[in-house]
């Protein structure tokens, strides 16, 4: 093998592994930024939707508590009972 073809095999080891590296990035959804960082990109999950729905259900609960004028005990019966959900 002379010098040249080493060269033009190392060349082409290079230029898959390029590739296989991109397409994992792109599988996990991986940008570079201008400097040349990785970043993840950002994407809708409905996971992620769900559980700000759930979370927004909660705090109106909440706040339903908090602005009712209720007594003392019945107040701390009902943390209790939503602790329990």
């Amino acid at each position: 093998m002379n010098m040249w073809t080493a060269i033009i095999v190392i060349v082409a080891i290079l230029a898959f592994a390029e590739v296989i590296k991109t397409r994992h990035r792109a599988r996990h959804g991986i940008t570079t930024d201008a400097m040349g960082n990785e970043k993840p990109v950002l994407r809708e999950d409905a996971e992620l939707k769900r559980e700000v729905l759930e979370l927004r259900e909660r705090v109106k609960v909440l706040e339903r508590i908090a602005t009712e004028d209720r007594e003392t005990k019945r107040l701390s019966a009902e943390i209790d009972s939503l602790r329990e959900k």
